[in-house]
């Protein structure tokens, strides 16, 4: 039996924002200042693990990507416009409906499914990326594992998330929600994972990580890549040799 991943009250909080889950201006605004820079990394990582050109417009061309926790494709329509035969897997149901409607506006086809990532039907991916997800799940070990099963030989998985550490308690969550900056009851601090923890994840899921970065507010950018870890921080995996 696989171990369910999902937390019912996370799913029913995101599903909740799903209305305006694409405008830069509502309750995803922080969402949409850390995609760009989430992308760099993502293309950056990309290129190397591929020894793909970095003038390529499409260097994902004839792979196959899954994002996990989607939501309402913040991160799949940009990798579809890649190249890449992209899957989306999210666990609120409100989000994926939003997603499907937004993909099918912008002209592209992305599969798009709710539910337990076990669920998803069999296959594997070149390119597995899951963002700000791992914190929201009930059951952090079996959702790496998860994770690593989709991920095929010689592919590359890519993850981000909030560093637990005093920085993020006093700005993540009680600053930035009791601004408004993020919705009311996104984080719950005591979930964070401390990049050790989250390498010792992988490790046991057979994966090895590499090449973490901090993510850390910029004044010009709003966010940027580099620098302290204390806030949040990024990483990619693969199989171990």
């Amino acid at each position: 039996m696989n171990a369910a991943t999902i937390n019912p009250h996370e799913a029913a909080h995101f599903g909740a924002l799903a209305a305006d889950w694409w405008d830069p201006h509502g309750s995803s605004a922080m969402l949409h200042k850390l995609n760009p820079v989430r992308l760099a990394y993502i293309r950056e990582q990309i290129d190397t693990h591929w020894h793909v050109d970095a003038r390529e417009r499409q260097p994902l061309a004839g792979k196959r990507a899954l994002d996990v926790g989607c939501g309402a494709g913040l991160l799949a329509e940009p990798l579809a416009r890649m190249g890449a035969a992209v899957t989306g897997v999210d666990a609120a149901p409100e989000n994926i409906a939003v997603a499907k409607g937004h993909a099918a506006g912008q002209g592209l086809a992305i599969s798009y499914f709710s539910g337990e990532l076990a669920a998803l039907p069999a296959g594997q991916f070149d390119l597995v990326t899951s963002m700000e997800v791992v914190e929201h799940v009930a059951d952090p070990a079996a959702f790496i594992g998860e994770l690593a099963a989709r991920l095929a030989p010689g592919g590359l998985m890519i993850l981000s998330t909030p560093n637990r550490t005093i920085a993020s308690k006093l700005l993540l969550v009680e600053a930035a929600e009791r601004i408004g900056a993020v919705p009311r009851g996104t984080h719950d601090w005591d979930h964070f994972l401390k990049p050790e923890e989250l390498t010792k994840l992988i490790a046991d899921a057979g994966l090895e990580a590499f090449g973490r970065t901090g993510l850390s507010p910029s004044a010009a950018k709003g966010f940027k890549l580099g620098g302290s870890e204390a806030l949040n921080y990024l990483l990619a995996a693969r199989h171990a040799e």
